[in-house]
């Protein structure tokens, strides 16, 4: 099965390539005009598509256990979930109101909820109409109650910077980008940006390319985190969404 492209963006790589130039020379001696070919060596910039591929059903698994795993050791280390610094800050008072504390966990509590029953829903291997149509519901209601959390957090945004959620979320999100992210040039079939045949290694050639610099990578790897980024809290965005993200960074507007 062909695989689905989530979004696919093209940067261009200096390279130092053999071209080949071929001209007519006249022979001083015998008046006869042949042709030479010269080969030397010239920069191009050679376009390299990026592209993020959506998930299989066995990722998803994957990268919710990802989330489950960090959580579970960001508490044991004593980092708080932003509902118990919500909880914190509206019992004693704080940076947070006791309005925002209070919406915050009502939110944290529908969010959970919702993502309980998409749960539960998607793994349905028979769906009827009316599954359907409840999946979509909770997907929409999903991303709106999302969007909410985000923007209240935004607020106060270095109070949940810290937070053992933000750093599982984080810690998903790169899970999906060393897994999902692609580079395809010319002809070739696309390959794996991040090399490795499990978590670990990739994890590993990511820092590699991170720390000692890589020439796709050091172009694309801005775009590379936004775009993810940008799925994974978006739920389902349309390729005018991504375009016009796209757009945004290009402008420097982001």
């Amino acid at each position: 099965m062909k695989k689905k492209i989530i979004h696919q963006f093209t940067v261009k790589v200096k390279k130092e390539v053999e071209q080949e130039s071929t001209k007519e020379v006249k022979d001083e001696e015998t008046g006869e005009t042949k042709e030479v070919t010269k080969t030397e060596t010239v920069t191009e910039a050679v376009p390299h598509d990026i592209i993020i591929y959506e998930p299989s059903r066995r990722q998803i698994e994957d990268a919710d256990m990802e989330f489950s795993v960090e959580m579970s050791k960001c508490i044991k280390r004593g980092i708080l979930t932003k509902a118990m610094l919500a909880k914190k800050y509206s019992d004693s008072g704080g940076l947070l109101t006791e309005e925002d504390s209070n919406s915050l966990m009502r939110l944290y509590r529908e969010l959970s909820e919702t993502q309980d029953s998409l749960a539960r829903l998607k793994v349905k291997k028979e769906k009827t109409d009316k599954d359907k149509e409840r999946q979509d519901s909770l997907t929409e209601s999903f991303a709106d109650l999302r969007k909410e959390i985000v923007d209240l957090e935004t607020t106060y945004q270095t109070v949940f910077n810290h937070t053992a959620d933000t750093k599982a979320q984080n810690k998903t999100i790169l899970w999906y980008m060393l897994n999902l992210s692609y580079v395809k040039s010319g002809d070739s079939e696309p390959a794996p940006l991040f090399e490795g045949s499990n978590d670990e290694q990739k994890q590993d050639s990511y820092y590699i390319m991170d720390e000692k610099g890589d020439d796709i990578f050091d172009l694309a790897k801005e775009k590379l985190m936004t775009f993810v980024s940008f799925w994974y809290f978006s739920q389902n965005p349309t390729k005018e969404d991504f375009d016009n993200l796209e757009k945004d960074i290009e402008e420097g507007n982001i």
